[in-house]
C-alpha cells in the first residue's frame, strides 16, 4: 500500500472516530513526533552567518526598517 493510501485511509478511520481521548493522544503523538523530526533536522548556524545576520539587523535598524513593537501587535491582532 502507498503512503497517500495510507494516509487516506488514516483519515477516514481517524473522522469516524468518537473517543476524545484516542483523538487527544493521536493529537499527542503527532505533535511529539513532529517536534522529534524538526530537531532531529536543525542545523547549527556558523558564527560567520551568524555575525552577518547581526550586521544586517544593525543595518535595517540604522536605515529604519524596523516596526516598533505596539504597531507589530496591532498588525498581528488583524491577522486573526
Amino acid at each position: 500500500m502507498d503512503i497517500q493510501t495510507r494516509k487516506i485511509n488514516f483519515v477516514q478511520e481517524f473522522l469516524r472516530l468518537r473517543n476524545i481521548k484516542l483523538i487527544e493522544k493521536l493529537e499527542k503523538v503527532l505533535l511529539e513526533d513532529k517536534a522529534k523530526d524538526y530537531e532531529a533536522n536543525l542545523k547549527p548556524m556558523s558564527i560567520d552567518n551568524f555575525n552577518k545576520m547581526i550586521d544586517k539587523s544593525i543595518d535595517d535598524a540604522k536605515q529604519g526598517n524596523v516596526v516598533n513593537a505596539r504597531e507589530l501587535k496591532e498588525s498581528v491582532k488583524k491577522w486573526k
